[in-house]
């Protein structure tokens, strides 16, 4: 995930102040904060600051001290920007921290690439019990050059197609099961003056779940699998063509919001777009239900507001289980730190972090945990949501991650970049694949 669309990407939001909850996750409030440590098997973990996230992560750690007073964990939390200048800096100076938090992917790749963290498969098989209770979908952003270094943690995040139930009512359409059902829509929605499409163009991020979902779709994980490898020309695959072909098309006939290109995710004008009926749908992340439940009035209570996983694609090779999104959060252990201090890590992340206690924090928090089985703890008003939420997570073959996220810095922004161009005509997709081509691996 790159910078900007980080403060948008997190939570789920319901609990902890809902709209608020999604930035504050991310961005954090006042870091950076300790909590006390000790010596022995000590071991010290940093991540980020503020609400929903740090009180279940200290939660976590004090568990773990009061069980285990002579190997105890000291957390560090810091502000979002923060944290990511600071762990880069300790890391390349090996000073980092025992438990590194992140979002896997590119990330991590760059770790596993300077040798900072290390690798966790032999420990998974020899602790199955652990692995099983975490949801494989989550494991593929753990995972380099098929070895796993980072444990999932925390909650998942996968982005949906939401629509506006009564505007379907309304034009006397039912909701589509096929990306070509979705396509006939269009021009039903135009002449009653309804956008088919929300989108906050303005902010890239929002026009690439379009992509993700449109490749995987139609030619499954493996063309963005070589692109994260690194594999030269993987861009250049016929799927890609076709794909970046068919969101131009659906740009020419109009599928997106009249200036779309100025939308902001920022200001959340996307969201109101669709509950205040302007669009029939819009394709964005979980996040945005609890987003919707605090600004839509009574659009969600009254049952005005329905999602589903992005349809298959009729004569596309990929998985339509498959989703996209945030597949969860991450503890990478240190290659640096010493032996006493790994195996602590190593038994934080078999003991609290798989508890129940944690199941039902995050959930507390208004996510969908990273633990299996956590459907039981889903009640109230959004328990079907999240029941739904945690089905796409858990039923996913593959769950891949936001391509920003999964990529480098460099990569990510020339991606960002030409995705907005795409969707303003401003490059073909030739030009767009050679763009891209050009900066895989980098």
């Amino acid at each position: 995930m790159n910078d900007s669309g980080l403060s948008r990407r997190n939570f789920l939001g319901l609990a902890a102040g809902v709209a608020g909850a999604a930035t504050l996750a991310a961005c954090g409030s006042s870091g950076p904060s300790s909590s006390s440590g000790s010596s022995g098997g000590a071991a010290s973990y940093w991540s980020l600051s503020g609400p929903p996230g740090q009180p279940y992560r200290q939660a976590a750690i004090d568990r773990f001290n009061a069980a285990n007073p002579n190997s105890k964990i000291t957390g560090t939390f810091y502000q979002n920007d923060d944290y990511k200048q600071k762990i880069k800096t300790a890391l390349g100076a090996g000073q980092g921290p025992t438990m590194i938090w992140g979002w896997g992917g590119g990330g991590l790749k760059s770790y596993v690439d300077g040798g900072q963290v290390l690798d966790l498969t032999d420990w998974f098989s020899q602790n199955s019990a652990v692995k099983s209770k975490l949801l494989p979908s989550t494991f593929g952003a753990a995972t380099v050059n098929g070895k796993i270094y980072a444990m999932p943690i925390e909650t998942v995040q996968p982005i949906v197609l939401f629509y506006n139930k009564k505007v379907f009512d309304q034009v006397g359409v039912k909701p589509p099961q096929t990306y070509e059902d979705m396509i006939a829509l269009i021009p039903k929605f135009n002449a009653k003056g309804i956008a088919p499409f929300s989108l906050a163009g303005a902010s890239r991020w929002t026009n690439m779940m379009w992509l993700e979902f449109m490749l995987d779709r139609n030619a499954g994980s493996d063309v963005f699998n070589n692109v994260f490898a690194g594999k030269p020309g993987s861009w250049s695959d016929p799927a890609v063509l076709d794909m970046l072909t068919k969101v131009q098309d659906l740009v020419k006939n109009k599928a997106f919001v009249n200036g779309f290109e100025s939308v902001v995710a920022d200001q959340n004008a996307d969201q109101a777009l669709l509950y205040t009926g302007k669009a029939a749908m819009m394709l964005h992340g979980s996040w945005s239900y609890g987003i919707q439940v605090a600004n839509g009035g009574d659009f969600v209570k009254s049952g005005g507001l329905g999602w589903m996983n992005f349809p298959p694609i009729s004569s596309g090779k990929g998985d339509p289980s498959n989703t996209v999104g945030n597949p969860g959060q991450y503890l990478s252990i240190s290659s640096k730190a010493p032996a006493a201090a790994q195996e602590t890590a190593k038994k934080f992340f078999s003991t609290v972090l798989v508890d129940d206690t944690e199941k039902s924090g995050w959930v507390k928090s208004g996510g969908v945990p990273v633990l299996a089985n956590s459907d039981s703890l889903y009640t109230g008003d959004d328990a079907q949501y999240l029941k739904d939420m945690s089905s796409i997570a858990s039923k996913a073959k593959v769950f891949a991650q936001s391509w920003d996220q999964a990529l480098s810095p460099t990569a990510a922004e020339t991606l960002l970049d030409n995705i907005a161009k795409l969707f303003q005509l401003q490059v073909s997709p030739q030009q767009w694949v050679d763009n891209l081509n050009g900066v895989i691996g980098k």
